[in-house]
């Protein structure tokens, strides 16, 4: 991590329908960012190819948080017009984390199959995103709001432990399940922290 700015870098992929409707939810959490003064870098995308190149570009950036922001299921991540199944998604995911964290803002994507596949040999320090699906409105308010309480925590790391309660914080406020993932280099194994609203 000491080769890592503590910055989000943002990569969205929406339908042509939610694009009419201007549901840019990442562009929303990348304003917030920067009224915190944090100097994010927001990407929109329509293909893997473009993933793939927007990629190449955060690890350039040296950024340490990766925010995606799409549609998705249990097996696979969508672009405005690709379909991309895990076992291809962690294959393209896995040389740009080392060292870094990875936000998911996408419906079911953030499951045991994905992270089984992607943080083993990744070095990525953790996975995050909703355990169900979830709504536009209130993905960028808690998105949002999870950036801004991390960083005026501390500006510089987030720490697991806080990742965690920030986000049980979260989900007991807006009552949207979070999973949290993260790889035991002792265990060899991951670990899984169901986030869920405490009433």
């Amino acid at each position: 991590m000491k080769n890592t700015i503590p910055e989000v870098f943002i990569i969205e992929s929406l339908r042509f329908g939610d694009e009419e409707k201007g549901y840019y939810e990442g562009q929303i959490i990348s304003d917030i960012l920067r009224l915190n003064k944090k100097q994010s870098k927001y990407y929109y995308i329509r293909t893997k190819k473009e993933l793939t190149a927007v990629l190449r570009k955060f690890h350039d950036s040296n950024y340490r948080y990766l925010h995606l922001s799409c549609h998705a299921n249990n097996q696979e991540m969508r672009t405005t017009l690709d379909s991309i199944p895990f076992d291809e998604l962690s294959t393209v995911l896995r040389p740009y984390l080392r060292e870094r964290r990875l936000f998911v803002s996408a419906c079911e994507m953030t499951n045991t199959n994905l992270a089984n596949l992607l943080l083993p040999d990744s070095g990525c320090l953790s996975l995050m995103g909703p355990a169900a699906t979830i709504k536009f409105s209130d993905a960028a308010i808690i998105w949002a709001s999870l950036y801004h309480l991390m960083f005026s925590h501390d500006r510089d790391i987030m720490k697991r432990n806080m990742l965690v309660l920030t986000g049980k914080a979260l989900t007991t406020l807006f009552g949207v399940p979070l999973n949290f993932y993260w790889y035991s280099s002792k265990r060899k194994e991951v670990s899984e922290e169901k986030i869920r609203r405490n009433f």
